[in-house]
């Protein structure tokens, strides 16, 4: 159970249309270590919201642009996950949490990051007229680059059913690392 109190939002990444894109909760624990939390703690949180991921903050000790990040489905915890990355950035930057424009996550699978690009592009009468000034955005990501091994379709002949490929060269083709067909 969290110490202290945990903000928390619901927010529809990829697009910005309520109840459109793909939705994550994202969870905001404001102690650094998460207020004592443990992981049954969030599985639990999860399988409350009941949607297909979870983002949990917490602070680090390093710096006010960098957090840690989890990312919890209703059954088990994944690790990584780009749309629930897409709505922790969002919501650090709409709640006024993040400052800049730059975040990074430090997560299971490395750190990522997230830039805020101002989107000057819409113009001040497409927006609502409820919105706040600096709400036309994007988010851009950095995932970890995966490196790439070669395979030989005739040595893993699932490949092409796989992807669907009617004619597969002979030739040899690249595949991230840790693939397992």
């Amino acid at each position: 159970m969290a110490k202290g109190a945990v903000k928390y939002a619901v927010i529809d990444a990829f697009t910005d249309t309520p109840f459109k894109g793909n939705p994550a909760a994202v969870c905001f624990l404001e102690e650094e270590d998460g207020g004592g939390v443990d992981e049954q703690w969030m599985q639990s949180v999860a399988k409350e919201f009941n949607i297909s991921v979870t983002a949990f903050l917490t602070r680090t000790t390093t710096s006010s642009s960098r957090f840690n990040l989890r990312w919890f489905t209703p059954v088990p915890e994944v690790e990584l996950c780009g749309h629930g990355t897409v709505a922790a950035a969002h919501f650090l930057y709409t709640s006024g949490i993040a400052k800049g424009d730059m975040i990074e996550f430090v997560t299971k699978s490395g750190v990522l990051t997230a830039t805020k690009v101002q989107d000057y592009s819409k113009s001040d009468t497409s927006k609502p007229c409820n919105a706040k000034a600096d709400e036309g955005f994007s988010i851009e990501l950095n995932f970890p680059i995966v490196s790439v091994v070669e395979c030989d379709s005739m040595e893993i002949p699932s490949i092409p059913e796989t992807l669907n490929v009617y004619q597969w060269s002979k030739s040899r083709k690249l595949l991230p690392a840790g693939i397992s067909l």
